[in-house]
């Protein structure tokens, strides 16, 4: 696969380079596609379709995995367009130019983009679009468009009182020459955006309509089952090919990177084929691999000098004359996605064709593989984007597409390949582990003067975007501890890249996951360590940062930080930016006699700026904060001789809803650009938690997850 791998950074580069700036113009085209989707619909530009009826079709670029998307962009248009929500329909984008993510240049979804992305193209795309109905309404009555006006999906003649439906106008205005500067609706007459709308893919999901890729069902289609190396890298060594194909069903063994595929005519077939398969591996050379030599390794990189991800004042001066210094480290592991539908795909590859159905978060990448295994242009490659059972960035990679590929080029016929939850869960490309060590110097008022912070960590982009790896800094990698808002004079961060062999790729909040973790709890610790409350430490430190503040305040009024509590009950608190929202966090608890942690409630305030659907963005938060208690409490991705332990749910615990607290979420309303929602409901969760039970026990966890710590004697 490493020929793969090369092609991949090679064509991302490419990509990127001729990319930019695809979505800047005011005009878009008409994706060929896209028009050719409905004979009783009229394409107005690449993102809008309208019926006779009136019925609107608005393509979604960004692919619905549980966060909001197939609602919230159709809002933005509707609201430019000055549509009739009843009467608008989401549909998830094909595979093309006009749907890359402007973000990042090619079409995926990912880093809580979608709206911040999205908003000025979709935005523009709407008011195009009604600019030309309201120029052939005011072209059919003779007169100026200036007299006209469009509303809840009519345009109007303000003298006489005419009215035409879209619907009548569509055909003619899609004739019309897009305007280059379309006008925007001013903030102050949003009709949708700011309000909380009813999800559109809700319905679906309740009746059992809508499809996930799980639930693809194509003509002659077959079934394939997964086996890989245990070991990382492992290769197949032998295997009893034979037996699988004396069973029932059994059509085909194929062979796919690090393992095979076993095709039949059901999934059961196809999983019993497998188990006959006696399939041995050679296990290569990450078979010594633990989470102890792992962690040896880390903790020893700690010394070695890293790359300057940030560096202000002079930090080794302050800390030698500073009244008091703090020196600690913390750690976290790998962890797991966890995505509550298995990794599917299925695919169909003729000699001069090849279509998939895939829960997908990286269309663009996934268009290029197929390229590379097939040898087909990708104007022979269709992708058909089902809805996502969760994503967290591990729909981005592409190895279950690989073997669907594989597996149908080899068969001739459709296959769906669907993993086991055990193959999911033991080959992921998991949250990296990491280590952080911080020299924090005090001065005589107790507050920070240096702040001297080393993270060792796997990296990321180095696979999958290397060109945004520069001077020995991944991004993502430093992401939350490299900017901070704390006003500290003098600040050095540094980071020594790590590879470990385990794959490793983007989960929920990236690197803010881990570094929140370090950064709030070192802030935290050093508040202890000056006999300060942590609220008020945080505080004294935001002077240049009103935003922040204001969260900061939010969050402990909401909260009632410093008020009674009940008996045994302690709070922590937190606060992180990230994806180009501020959260902040306070976490209620108690501990059992028996030493286990109980989360009573979870009070988080959101500063994402201006704000689409309300609803969706405190499901997110809600959503975030969950995840982000599982990580904290029980997530770890344990690797022993290589192999990663861990298998189901049974030894990778999930937040049980018995266990789930209150969640009280409060959005700040301001008109700033839109940030996302997405993730940064996570990195916050950790260090409040922790940081609550120091102030039940006074006993600091500073290795992830709390499980590993023996709270019943603090």
């Amino acid at each position: 696969m490493e020929t793969l791998n090369t092609s991949r950074r090679t064509f991302i580069k490419t990509m990127t380079l001729a990319g930019g700036g695809l979505m800047l113009g005011f005009h878009l085209p008409i994706s060929s596609k896209f028009a050719e989707a409905s004979t009783k619909e009229q394409a107005i530009n690449a993102f809008i379709r309208i019926a006779k009826d009136g019925d609107i079709a608005v393509m979604v670029p960004s692919s619905e995995m549980g966060q909001g998307i197939y609602t919230a962009l159709p809002m933005i248009v509707a609201e430019e367009l000055e549509a009739d929500w009843t009467k608008v329909r989401p549909e998830m984008a094909p595979l093309g130019k006009e749907f890359k993510n402007p973000a990042f240049y090619m079409q995926s979804t990912g880093g809580s983009t979608s709206v911040k992305a999205w908003w000025q193209p979709l935005s523009q795309a709407g008011a195009t679009a009604r600019e030309m109905l309201i120029a052939a309404a005011a072209k059919k009555w003779g007169v100026a468009a200036t007299e006209c006006e469009a509303k809840n999906g009519m345009v109007l003649h303000k003298g006489s009182g005419k009215k035409l439906g879209y619907g009548d106008l569509v055909e003619s205005a899609s004739k019309l020459q897009a305007p280059k500067n379309p006008a925007m609706k001013p903030k102050d007459q949003y009709r949708l955006i700011g309000k909380s709308v009813k999800r559109l893919d809700t319905p679906a999901k309740v009746d059992g309509s809508a499809v996930f890729g799980i639930d693809v069902r194509v003509p002659n289609m077959l079934y394939g089952s997964v086996k890989t190396s245990p070991v990382f890298g492992g290769e197949v060594a032998s295997m009893n090919e034979a037996a699988a194909k004396a069973l029932k069903g059994v059509k085909a063994v194929v062979p796919v990177p690090n393992g095979v595929v076993v095709v039949a005519d059901s999934y059961w077939r196809a999983k019993k084929g497998v188990d006959a398969l006696d399939i041995q591996f050679k296990d290569g050379k990450h078979a010594n691999l633990s989470n102890e030599s792992i962690s040896k390794s880390f903790h020893q990189a700690l010394e070695n000098k890293g790359a300057i991800a940030h560096a202000g004042g002079d930090v080794a001066a302050n800390l030698k004359v500073a009244k008091k210094t703090i020196e600690v480290e913390y750690e976290v592991p790998f962890l797991a996605h966890a995505t509550m539908e298995p990794q599917n795909c299925t695919a169909f590859v003729t000699q001069d064709s090849c279509e998939i159905w895939s829960p997908t978060q990286g269309q663009d990448p996934a268009a290029f593989v197929i390229s590379q295994l097939t040898g087909l242009p990708p104007e022979k490659i269709k992708i058909n984007t089902t809805f996502l059972g969760g994503g967290f960035g591990r729909r981005f990679e592409q190895d279950f597409l690989i073997h669907a590929v594989l597996a149908s080029k080899a068969v001739g016929q459709p296959v769906k390949v669907v993993w086991s939850r055990e193959e999911d869960t033991q080959h992921d490309f998991y949250r990296p582990c990491s280590v952080s060590k911080f020299q924090i110097g005090l001065g005589t008022d107790g507050m920070p003067v240096a702040w001297n912070n080393r993270i060792v960590c796997p990296s990321i982009l180095t696979r999958v975007l290397p060109q945004y790896v520069k001077n020995g800094i991944d991004p993502t990698s430093v992401e939350g501890a490299n900017e901070l808002p704390y006003g500290i004079p003098h600040q050095h961060i540094d980071y020594v890249m790590k590879d470990t062999g385990i794959p490793v790729g983007f989960w929920r909040s990236v690197g803010s996951s881990h570094n929140a973790f370090y950064v709030e709890s070192a802030i935290d610790e050093a508040a202890h360590a000056s006999n300060q409350d942590p609220y008020q430490f945080r505080r004294k430190l935001l002077d240049s940062q009103p935003r922040f503040r204001t969260v900061l305040d939010m969050v402990a009024k909401n909260s009632g930080w410093g008020k009674s509590l009940p008996k045994g009950h302690f709070q922590g608190i937190a606060l992180a930016k990230s994806f180009g929202s501020i959260v902040g966090e306070v976490a209620e608890i108690s501990i059992t006699p028996e030493g286990q942690v109980q989360v009573h409630r979870v009070v988080c305030v959101i500063d994402c700026g201006s704000v689409v659907n309300p609803d969706t963005v405190v499901a997110q938060m809600e959503s975030g904060i969950v995840f982000g208690l599982t990580a904290t409490l029980n997530g770890t991705i344990t690797i022993n001789k290589g192999r990663v332990i861990e298998s189901n749910f049974h030894d990778y615990k999930m937040m049980r809803m018995a266990e789930t607290p209150k969640i009280d979420v409060e959005i700040v309303q301001n008109t700033e650009a839109p940030g996302g929602v997405g993730e940064p409901g996570t990195p916050p969760v950790a260090p409040a938690i922790t940081n609550a039970i120091f102030a039940a026990t006074g006993y600091r966890i500073r290795k992830l997850p709390v499980s590993i710590h023996d709270l019943k004697s603090a």
